[in-house]
């Protein structure tokens, strides 16, 4: 896929989630599964924290020492410290649409060459920048998957 495609799906990504999320009572944002499991909301809030980790990966590939490492964060623990639950539903969608936009930004300045940047993922395994960036949004279609998934029930 060129990047070109990959930011526009990324673009449309974002109109789908920002529609099922605008679509959905805040009943049916809050409600959780099961206990264990992430509301809508929670889903939302991972998606900003995945969307601030990547932004910070996408710009400091630009600069640091290859193959760039990369550096893992505390999923739960960050959506349980940011109470995304209780928090404002127009806020964290306002601010998940912004740090996207930015990232289709950044992503939209790559060229052949800083996209074949090495990264290393864990211990022994490398892949390059292209995939790093195409890894982003494929996670965040499975995230928006599992909101319509809970949404047409």
């Amino acid at each position: 896929m060129q990047i070109s495609e990959i930011a526009q799906k990324l673009s449309h990504l974002l109109e789908k989630g920002a529609k099922l999320i605008r679509d959905s009572s805040e009943n049916e944002l809050k409600s959780k599964p099961s206990p264990n499991k992430w509301s809508k909301k929670e889903i939302l809030g991972h998606l900003i924290d995945s969307g601030i980790n990547n932004l910070q990966r996408f710009t400091e590939i630009q600069f640091e020492k290859k193959p760039y490492k990369i550096r893992k964060y505390n999923q739960n623990e960050l959506v349980n410290t940011n109470h995304y639950n209780e928090a404002n539903t127009d806020e964290i969608l306002s601010f998940w649409l912004a740090i996207n936009e930015r990232i289709i930004k950044v992503i939209e300045l790559q060229d052949e060459y800083t996209l074949a940047y090495q990264i290393e993922i864990s211990e022994g395994e490398k892949s390059d920048f292209k995939f790093l960036i195409e890894d982003y949004v494929d996670h965040m279609e499975h995230h928006l998957d599992q909101i319509a998934k809970s949404h047409n029930k």
